[in-house]
């Protein structure tokens, strides 16, 4: 059986964490696949951080970012380069994860030339086109590009086959995000920064806020600064840590808001492993996130969703998780009850986790390992 040639395309945070153990299963592999890592660099110094995290080195950067682009400008650049590294490798299939501006216009870049593209993590919908903005999208343009479809639970491969997708191309493998938080704790030991570490001395809830989503910037966030300062006066015990995102829409807001307020510490977006460490000892988390929502179950940790409407329903319907919005009332409201009610808190920290066994990276590879070439190229290019 031929050695089966993978494009995989990575540009952002995320993707890296949710295709690094994909990458790892198929190097375990080597008489039957021969992954190509591309970056586009659509998350520059986090994106280069993660590679580093977990040992990762491109193949190819594309280099696509320049100060201030707007999305359309983005994905041109994308699909320009990504066509031209298509012609010049020649892949047998291009893999391409999740939502982003990256995932859709590699995948988009792959369907102009027949090839087949296989999409990780596919199936998440929220049936609002603008929230979120793009990403909502985004992953439906995949849907319609892709050959095959890894959903990474029942819910998401039920919304595919909704819409059309063949049943024999949609698998449900589990997040490959659990497979990530497995592997770093067996083979990563890291530290929390010292300056965190010395502000939790006598805090004894750590708080964990990420917000960093294109729907927050704005009023939105502005409300969600106002309730961490409520919620670090309100409750001496607790502190805050915030690893601020380097997109100026949210450093500068957060930090003409936040810097200086007692119990609140703003940091630099953390490694990966860093910031699993703290996510593990948070008595809560406060996020906008998608993979912080799939990560905290892993350690039990309750989330409070600060969106109006989330494609990652289960932990919801688990009881892991709630949608709390970005009202600034209703975060520190539901805030304060996690914080003072144990039972509440207790509830969500024994909900089953819904995100899948660890397993998933080897699901996917599994399902490319028995697939032929040739069926794979006629889905691609099916007959006139």
């Amino acid at each position: 059986m031929r050695k089966m040639k993978v494009l995989v395309a990575l540009g952002t945070r995320p993707e890296v964490i949710k295709l690094a153990p994909v990458i790892m299963e198929m190097r375990r592999r080597p008489g039957r696949f021969r992954p190509i890592l591309v970056s586009t660099g659509q998350h520059g110094f986090l994106l280069r951080q993660m590679l580093r995290a977990f040992g990762l080195e491109p193949d190819h950067e594309l280099r696509v970012m320049q100060a201030n682009q707007s999305l359309e400008v983005l994905t041109g650049r994308v699909l320009r380069r990504f066509s031209a590294l298509l012609e010049k490798t020649r892949p047998d299939l291009v893999m391409v994860q999740g939502d982003t501006t990256t995932a859709m216009a590699c995948g988009l870049s792959a369907f102009y030339r027949r090839i087949p593209v296989v999409h990780v993590e596919a199936g998440l919908r929220t049936d609002d086109v603008y929230r979120p903005f793009p990403e909502e999208v985004n992953r439906r343009i995949i849907t319609q590009v892709a050959s095959h479809h890894f959903a990474p639970t029942r819910g998401a491969a039920a919304n595919l086959l909704r819409q059309g997708v063949p049943r024999g191309r949609v698998l449900v493998t589990g997040n490959t995000v659990v497979d990530a938080v497995r592997w770093a704790a067996k083979n990563v030991s890291a530290a929390i920064p010292p300056s965190v570490e010395q502000a939790l001395a006598g805090k004894p809830k750590l708080i964990l806020v990420t917000v960093h989503r294109r729907e927050s910037f704005g009023r939105p966030l502005l409300q969600i600064c106002g309730a961490l300062r409520a919620i670090a006066q309100n409750h001496p015990d607790a502190l805050l840590v915030y690893p601020v995102h380097p997109n100026p829409n949210v450093r500068r807001r957060v930090h003409e808001r936040l810097d200086g307020v007692e119990r609140i510490v703003l940091t630099r977006p953390l490694d990966y492993f860093a910031f699993l460490s703290l996510l593990k000892r948070a008595h809560l988390v406060l996020t906008d996130s998608g993979g912080v929502q799939e990560e905290a179950p892993s350690f039990r940790v309750p989330v409070l969703v600060l969106r109006e409407v989330t494609e990652r329903p289960e932990g919801v319907a688990a009881g892991v998780a709630k949608v709390v919005g970005m009202d600034a009332g209703a975060i520190v409201r539901e805030t304060g009850r996690l914080l003072l009610d144990r039972r509440a808190r207790d509830r969500m920290r024994k909900a089953a986790n819904p995100y899948g066994d660890g397993r998933a990276s080897r699901r996917i590879a599994d399902c490319l390992s028995r697939l032929p070439l040739t069926q794979l190229f006629s889905i691609a290019n099916p007959a006139p």
